[in-house]
């Protein structure tokens, strides 16, 4: 059995429940949880759990789910809210959790956003940001492991471990620093978002909006991608297998256009071979026709930004102005606060959802954005220097 001198392996029901013992008196002192996941999904619908990594002050552990038929004491510590998980970049992690136990363990705490706040990359890989913060830089040789496959090497399990090993620290520091600075709170709205169940479903009726190219459909193509992408949903869970295994995008959408109401019909789609025609054929005709059969759903055009003109051009660069001088006094990378997207989108839409008027970027942007544009402050150079001044 692969064995290391800071971490246990633990693929027995009796490993497993002495491992949870400890971690309940350890966490007595220290209420938290790093958490890692290894997973392969390239042939399943769902994402099948291959390697857990549990890491706190004083122990870590990588968990074989595919040796053990009850992860039960686990994750009834996990999913305890007294203690705080932590991750890094933690939706694909949530994910698994969400098809375990159909909700998500709380609180949480992922670095992977928290980190920007101290002025830290946006998007910064563990590694990178290990390196960042603690200085120490990590062996990633195993990237591409097949996670599925046993035995696992020590040095695969020393690498799985290392996704834990320091994830805990970098939480300490974070969190002291946050803290200092008084932006601990503003990392609320964004966990709350990351623990909405809802971010982990799809839904079969609203599958269609996974399809990029549905954006340009309108009346009964668009019905027909509806009506294929929920069938498509439906059946790749049912099978689990991935969603392209069961009938590409490029198929889909070349069946919505075309609209084959016959089995001969059918066989002009270039893009669906010979063997998805015989096995799928007698699904597909009754959906399409049903759609083709519905009312044509009057739909609004999409709302799209024009080509800014060339005074909104300036007034553009300006807002970026503004946001480059926030990250400068507040040691944030611009990008954190907003980007040249953001901005555009926001001048020429103002939609309810942007990013820059909810929550810390709103205080931090977003407002003084409004007053730019309402004349109650202004851009001033002084010195080489730029700065905003009330007006």
């Amino acid at each position: 059995m692969p064995h290391s001198s800071d971490w246990v392996f633990i693929d027995t029901a009796a490993a497993l429940d002495s491992f949870c013992s400890e971690l309940q008196q350890q966490l007595q002192t220290q209420p938290w949880l790093a958490l890692d996941t290894e997973f392969m999904r390239e042939k399943t619908y769902y994402p099948q759990l291959c390697l857990l990594q549990v890491g706190t002050a004083d122990s870590i552990a990588c968990v074989d789910p595919l040796a053990l038929d009850d992860l039960t004491p686990l994750l009834d510590i996990i999913y305890d809210s007294r203690y705080t998980k932590i991750f890094h970049a933690a939706h694909q992690d949530l994910e698994i959790f969400y098809h375990l136990k159909q909700t998500i363990p709380s609180p949480l705490f992922d670095t992977q956003i928290a980190a920007p706040l101290l002025g830290h990359p946006t998007q910064a890989g563990y590694a990178a940001l290990v390196q960042d913060v603690l200085g120490i830089t990590l062996n990633k040789g195993h990237a591409r492991t097949d996670w599925s496959r046993r035995p696992l090497s020590e040095a695969q399990l020393n690498y799985a471990a290392d996704d834990v090993r320091y994830l805990g620290q970098v939480y300490i520091k974070l969190q002291q620093q946050l803290a200092a600075e008084g932006r601990l709170d503003w990392l609320n709205d964004d966990f709350a978002r990351l623990a909405d169940p809802a971010r982990y479903e799809c839904e079969p009726a609203l599958a269609w909006k996974r399809i990029r190219a549905s954006k340009r459909m309108r009346g009964k193509a668009l019905a027909i991608t509806r009506a294929l992408a929920a069938w498509r949903e439906t059946r790749a869970r049912e099978k689990n297998r991935p969603r392209n295994w069961i009938l590409r995008d490029d198929t889909l959408c070349d069946l919505a256009q075309l609209a084959p109401q016959t089995r001969a019909d059918l066989k002009q789609v270039r893009s669906l071979s010979d063997k998805q025609l015989d096995q799928i054929d007698t699904e597909l005709l009754p959906l399409i026709r049903a759609a083709i059969a519905q009312p044509v759903e009057k739909t609004a055009p999409q709302q799209r930004p024009q080509r800014p003109s060339p005074q909104q051009e300036a007034l553009i660069e300006a807002m970026m102005a503004v946001v480059h001088i926030q990250a400068l006094h507040n040691n944030m990378h611009p990008s954190t606060l907003a980007s040249r997207k953001d901005i555009e989108k926001w001048l020429l839409l103002r939609p309810a959802d942007s990013p820059l008027m909810s929550g810390w970027r709103r205080t931090m942007i977003g407002d003084i954005l409004n007053n730019l544009l309402e004349g109650k402050c202004a851009l001033q150079v002084c010195d080489q220097s730029l700065s905003l001044v009330q007006t």
